[in-house]
């Protein structure tokens, strides 16, 4: 397995595409979560890519502190449905946050998850704040790390 963390400047047209098409089949078209992906934030992510043979395994999109949030971020995690069932969540998780520790060492980490895997951010030591939202009909809870 492959692990890229990738500028939009160095993501190639084919990358792009599979992200974006991976990005509407789970949120869009699995999820129902009819809300804006295209946020104009891309730009200045950095794309977490887990791939093998040129297929994408999972997906992160993160931001260092201060890009948009006081904290690190964590978002748009998606192992689309073929390849879920493999760890390849706590792959992407546990790639996420050394990348990020390694730009910033102990940076706190905030991720809007959603409600169903909030056990499986706690793995990570992300530590649930405030109460059950929605975001895009989805039941959603903030935690952060760190």
């Amino acid at each position: 397995m492959d692990v890229e963390v990738l500028s939009f400047a160095e993501l190639s047209k084919e990358q792009l595409y599979t992200v974006l098409k991976n990005r509407f089949e789970v949120f869009f078209l699995e999820q129902d979560c009819v809300c804006q992906d295209m946020d104009d934030e891309d730009q200045r992510a950095a794309h977490l890519l887990l791939t093998e043979g040129g297929e994408l395994l999972a997906y992160a999109r993160l931001f260092l502190p201060g890009q948009v949030y006081e904290e690190a971020s964590i978002g748009r995690v998606l192992v689309p449905k073929v390849f879920r069932g493999k760890g390849l969540g706590r792959d992407l998780t546990r790639a996420a946050i050394e990348w990020l520790e390694s730009k910033v060492p102990n940076c706190k980490i905030k991720i809007s998850a959603q409600h169903h895997v909030e056990q499986f951010y706690q793995e990570f030591g992300f530590v649930s704040q405030g109460g059950i939202y929605d975001e895009c009909g989805i039941a959603h809870i903030k935690m952060v790390r760190g």
